[in-house]
């Protein structure tokens, strides 16, 4: 390409220094205006990034902990207010399966609808007893994997006793369970409220009436015991005591004398 400024010097070489120099700068404006007009390539594209270097994980922060699930902590169901005339028989379910399906039969048979709060390792050991309990009109609740002392036991391995209970009831049954129950005491902790939460579970089942079956005492002790029961109250039963079994009908019986009807713990909080 040709130089428009030296050209036009070699025709004027008379010319002063300042037109000269007013020329070269026309000149320039001249090519720069060109340049513009004229279409520019495509640039080629970046190269990729290098890769940052390797360094250690950062410990985590405050904001890295455990979140509380949607629901946030559980809410703590001991007894119900609705002033409807019934109660909830609620069981343990953790042990024979035979004399289990007794009881639970015998409810039935008596117009009785309860909740029965499994153990995972039951489950584990009889795959047939969600089912059974579904099959008898009843329902079905988390009681931990192991029904272990829960106060005792770390966060983490409170978590893994209401997890594992929970998977192994939604791979039974495609849901995790009504409720969560804590194993080994009548109230939840805050810690376990926390983690059922987190779990999935809106409610904790604890209860106002206990049966003492667990004491393995006389059919006579356990019917006295669920007599104590008024409207809206939540009794805890067991499976797996022949006391219990030899009291049903007597307390069915005096249930119904008192005008109460026994449900599920999700009737009785139905709204």
């Amino acid at each position: 390409m040709t130089d428009p400024a030296g050209a036009a010097r070699r025709r004027a070489p008379g010319l002063p220094r300042r037109a000269l120099l007013r020329g070269g700068a026309a000149a320039g404006a001249l090519l720069g205006l060109a340049a513009c007009a004229a279409p520019a390539e495509p640039r080629p594209p970046d190269p990729p990034a290098a890769p940052p270097p390797s360094s250690p994980p950062s410990p985590p922060s405050r904001s890295s902990a455990p979140q509380a699930g949607p629901t946030g902590p559980a809410v703590e169901l001991v007894r119900a207010a609705t002033g409807r005339p019934e109660v909830a028989l609620t069981f343990h379910g953790d042990s024979d399966l035979t004399l289990d399906r007794q009881i639970l039969e015998a409810l039935a048979k008596g117009g009785a609808q309860v909740t029965v709060l499994a153990v995972g390792t039951w489950l584990a050991r009889y795959p047939d007893a969600a089912k059974m309990v579904a099959d008898l009109g009843h329902e079905l609740g988390n009681h931990t994997w192991s029904h272990r002392t829960m106060t005792r036991l770390s966060a983490a391995a409170q978590r893994d006793e209401i997890v594992r209970c929970r998977d192994k009831i939604a791979a039974l049954t495609g849901g995790p369970g009504a409720f969560f129950r804590q194993s080994a005491a009548q109230h939840a902790t805050a810690e376990q409220l926390r983690l059922a939460g987190e779990a999935g579970y809106p409610r904790v089942l604890s209860y106002d009436v206990d049966s003492l079956d667990w004491t393995d005492p006389t059919p006579a002790t356990v019917r006295a015991q669920v007599r104590t029961a008024t409207a809206g109250s939540v009794v805890s039963m067991h499976l797996g005591h022949r006391a219990t079994l030899a009291a049903i009908p007597d307390i069915l019986a005096d249930l119904d004398k008192r005008g109460l009807r026994p449900v599920t713990a999700g009737r009785l909080f139905t709204a």
